[in-house]
């Protein structure tokens, strides 16, 4: 069960990254016409590591 929950751990920060990166990304072009876009890439970063830190404490609890 560790073994799965550190992959998926593993998983979601790195989806963390590719959404951060993403953003950064639009930003760099400065599509301000794609204002919605970007609200929408916040809202998913922040669920992202919502997602990365409960499966970070439920890893930490079951090895603890």
């Amino acid at each position: 069960m560790t073994t799965f929950l550190t992959v998926l751990v593993g998983l979601s920060m790195f989806a963390t990254l590719g959404v951060m990166l993403a953003g950064m990304v639009g930003l760099a072009r400065n599509e301000t016409a794609g204002g919605g876009r970007s609200n929408k890439l916040m809202r998913w970063r922040v669920g992202l590591q919502g997602l990365t830190l409960v499966l970070f404490l439920l890893l930490l609890m079951l090895r603890g």
